[in-house]
């Protein structure tokens, strides 16, 4: 599959248009052409970052967004729908190196990415915490879509709670109460599936929200 910068007809920054424009259908179609360019990255990068990488994919979605402008895919205007698709895509991509690392564990199962890949990127405790998040937000969507949504902005993309705000279409006030109240929620659900304390520490400082 052609990643987004190969694409000669600019059919990311015309998806995008469609997507503010209202078009569900063109977040689906979307999808697809950033997940190439955003694996390509993860798979150059995370394997130099070996511990702590699933905390940083904030640089990888940047880097994505970065090489889509400079190739005139994207424009400034079209980030918060950039980033929206691409924190989905992350999380896709950062569940296939769990899976692939948990089928090493087992030493049995065809993965979606090598594992070898896998085993360089990403411990066990890792994979099981990545894939224990990645399910606990399945868990929630259906009860609180906009919420599970934040985190995975949050999380998987690395925005802030302005750019949240605007991509959601609420008030900064909201997206950080959503942030706080399921981020809170999710560790119990994720302590809960690995049989660990995992206690919510203070609000990590990024700056202003």
């Amino acid at each position: 599959m052609a990643g987004p910068v190969d694409n000669p007809q600019g059919e990311v920054t015309e998806l995008l248009q469609q997507l503010r424009a209202g078009d569900s259908e063109a977040f689906d179609a979307l999808i697809p052409q950033l997940y190439g360019e955003l694996r390509r990255i993860a798979r150059e990068n995370l394997r130099r970052e070996r511990r702590g990488h699933t905390l940083a994919t904030t640089a990888l979605v940047n880097e994505a967004y970065l090489r889509l402008v400079e190739n005139r895919q994207i424009s400034a205007r079209d980030r918060s729908q950039f980033f929206g698709a691409a924190s989905l895509t992350m999380r896709r991509i950062l569940a296939d190196y769990a899976r692939a690392r948990k089928r090493l564990k087992r030493g049995s199962g065809v993965a979606p990415v090598s594992l070898e890949e896998a085993s360089e990127v990403m411990s066990a405790p890792e994979a099981d915490e990545i894939l224990a998040l990645d399910d606990a937000l399945e868990r929630l969507a259906p009860v609180y879509e906009r919420a599970s949504l934040v985190v995975q902005l949050r999380f998987f993309g690395g925005l802030e709670m302005q750019e949240i705000s605007s991509a959601l279409g609420i008030s900064v006030r909201t997206a950080r109460r959503d942030w706080i109240s399921a981020r809170a929620w999710l560790r119990q659900e994720v302590a809960d599936d690995l049989g660990v304390d995992m206690s919510d520490p203070p609000e990590e400082s990024r700056g202003s929200e």
